[in-house]
């Protein structure tokens, strides 16, 4: 049975969450009702047009493939998206609630109101709804500051897939997307993310209010940050939609020489797709010099251009522009020098994205991975989130291709002797784990402090973590865990413990009547180092009845994750894959997230040969949402193969020099 909370905004309509009479009564929708009213505030002031329904209806169901759908007035979630119980929800799960329903409610206008001409401009849709979720939500909780985590979560997210030769441009032609699996193909993180950047850049505000097919048309004499643009807009815009992947802008500091070129994640892949552009793009460059911002934005237009010497360089300020920066290795040395004494200097989204940059730009073969991994070597002194964040993230890497090797050792003893001071810190600051952080940063940097100082052995880590499952497990019905560590002391505790940890885990799961807290569970399942126990867990996703259809590929990539549980992930993909494939729906969006994580580690020959033979003894049951994935996890694949053989050495040598040091 449903039942409603519901208010009256501004006199002028009504707002209904619904959901299980259970959630409701437990007040797991009075965060989305109250988050509601703001964010439809904003949009109707943010796009100057009035709300045009006389409801909004919200629900949450327990059955459901997608995150949400944006019907006109109806908006359907998950209930991990839309319900937030106060008692046992993290602030991660806030967070998320509002700016998916900032999101949806955004489609109410664009996307609805304003509809495409066709499938191929998915981005203008699915990518504006991206960009002004965080607007709304920013204004329904301003002390969050979630704008700055759009760099995380969208820009370093995308980054990945665009560098890849099998990425796609923003807009295609209208014919080339005609099948049900082209169009479901269209929806990923290109069409959702990409166009962040692009909007910042060219901060587009006005929209032709017809279709979204000529969006920019009537914008031809606009400023981009109060910056004169120096061509009509969508002669900038159109180098940015009609070709693929983006630039790495290269400034060398000791002959001011700047230029760019189409970056890619493997430098020897074969392009396949031309441009109408010739992969040149018109970039608006911020930098600052040692310390001092310089207010101009200068247009890189051609492939070279000029900048003047200075002690240092940093481009691309608060990553205004969607592209990546190199320098010359002098520049980068005082870069590295200024993080070690002074990092602060250096504005927090740009010491992100320093990591970021430097390491994938040396997979690319750019620069040195000794470069890359120096980029880490401030963190002892960093207790900001998003720096730390995008240093994991690009280690994370490391762990997928290092971890069966003989480097794993020597990078856990690393990564250990960088985060124990993190893990004090927060220590320190909320006095012995009894109190919560004020930002909402630090509350998401304390999970990341307490995560990898377990993983890595920090013995009172992975004391503390056991000993509160343990009184869990003691006093079931008393939870005493802050809802915002959960995730991480539920894996750790389960890394760490055995079939008696699991069975209470699972039996917590079964029971649990909170979805947010039922998918922590979940995914920390999937954290035993106890092969026969994942192996009984990837079979429960067979049963409906014990794993919901649609968290059945969440399962699986939590399994693929565990780095005793990848091959274990792998090999139940391949057998079971006509099953899910028809079974799960061929339609269904997390196909393609599901083949990504699964092939993630792959790095090796024999993996490779899998993973085509897979390809060509599924050819007839096909691959739905997934096609393109596939395609990108053979060409990643391929990269790994030749960067492990490239750099595996230098990299032990490194990890080998830091801990000795």
């Amino acid at each position: 049975p449903l039942l409603i909370i519901s208010k009256s905004f501004l006199s002028c309509f009504q707002i209904r969450i619904w959901a299980r009479r259970t959630a409701i009564e437990q007040g797991q929708g009075h965060y989305a009702l109250n988050v509601t009213g703001p964010v439809l505030d904003f949009f109707q002031l943010y796009y100057n047009i009035s709300y045009p329904l006389s409801k909004s209806d919200q629900i949450a169901l327990p059955d459901f493939y997608f995150g949400a759908m944006e019907n006109w007035g109806l908006v359907t979630y998950r209930e991990t998206k839309l319900l937030y119980d106060p008692l046992t929800s993290s602030n991660r799960n806030k967070e998320t609630t509002a700016t998916i329903i900032a999101h949806e409610l955004a489609h109410m206008w664009f996307g609805n109101l304003v509809t495409l001409q066709w499938w191929n401009e998915v981005w203008l849709n699915e990518g504006f709804a991206s960009y002004v979720s965080y607007l709304g939500a920013d204004h329904a909780e301003p002390a969050w500051n979630v704008k700055d985590l759009i760099i995380l979560d969208e820009v370093h997210r995308v980054f990945a897939v665009d560098a890849l030769t099998s990425s796609h441009p923003l807009s295609s032609k209208e014919d080339s997307i005609i099948l049900p699996d082209q169009i479901s193909e269209q929806f990923d993180v290109i069409s959702y993310s990409k166009v962040h950047r692009a909007y910042y850049m060219y901060s587009i505000t006005h929209y032709s209010m017809k279709n979204s097919d000529t969006v920019y048309n009537k914008s031809q004499k606009m400023e981009a940050n109060n910056v004169s643009l120096p061509r009509p807009v969508n002669d900038i815009m159109n180098c940015w939609v009609l070709q693929m992947g983006f630039p790495v802008v290269t400034i060398d500091t000791t002959t001011g020489k700047v230029s760019q070129k189409y970056f890619l994640l493997d430098p020897e892949s074969n392009i396949k797709v031309k441009s109408p552009y010739n992969y040149e793009w018109l970039i608006p460059v911020r930098w600052m010099k040692s310390g001092e911002v310089q207010r101009d934005i200068w247009w890189l237009m051609e492939k070279e251009g000029m900048c003047n010497d200075s002690l240092w360089v940093l481009a691309n300020i608060n990553i205004t522009g969607y592209y990546r920066v190199n320098y010359d290795h002098g520049n980068w040395e005082r870069l590295i020098t200024q993080l070690n004494s002074e990092h602060q200097v250096i504005p927090v989204i740009n010491r992100a994205q320093l990591m970021d940059d430097a390491f994938n730009l040396a997979r690319a073969q750019l620069v040195s991975t000794t470069l890359a991994l120096k980029t880490t070597s401030y963190l002892l002194m960093e207790t900001e989130y998003i720096p730390w964040q995008s240093a994991l993230d690009n280690l994370h890497y490391y762990y997928l291709m290092l971890d069966c090797t003989e480097v794993y050792q020597p990078m856990q003893d690393y990564i250990k002797k960088l985060v124990t001071p993190l893990f004090l810190y927060f220590k320190n600051m909320t006095s012995n784990w009894t109190h919560i952080p004020d930002r909402l940063t630090d509350q998401y940097n304390q999970v990341n402090a307490i995560r990898m100082a377990c993983r890595t052995g920090v013995t009172e880590c992975q004391d503390l973590t056991t000993t509160w499952f343990k009184q869990w497990m003691d006093s079931p019905q008393e939870n005493l865990i802050d809802p915002n560590l959960r995730s991480a002391v539920y894996c750790s505790a389960m890394a760490a413990g055995g079939e008696a940890e699991w069975e209470f885990g699972w039996w917590q799961f079964q029971g649990s009547s909170v979805a947010s807290e039922a998918s922590k569970l979940m995914s920390a399942l999937a954290c035993t180092k106890n092969k026969t126990l994942l192996e009984r867990y990837l079979s429960y996703t067979l049963n409906p009845a014990m794993i919901r259809k649609q968290d059945a590929t969440s399962v699986i990539t939590s399994v693929a994750s565990n780095r005793v549980g990848h091959s274990l992930a792998w090999d139940f993909v391949r057998k079971q894959w006509e099953y899910m494939f028809t079974q799960y729906g061929v339609g269904s969006f997390s196909f393609a997230s599901m083949i990504s994580e699964v092939t993630a580690r792959f790095s090796t020959e024999a993996e490779l040969q899998q993973l085509e033979e897979f390809v060509e003894e599924n050819s007839a049951v096909g691959f739905g949402s997934a096609t393109l994935a596939v395609k990108q996890a053979v060409e990643r694949t391929k990269a790994n193969i030749k960067w492990l053989h490239q750099n595996k050495q230098e990299i032990l040598d490194w990890f080998n020099s830091q801990i000795q040091a």
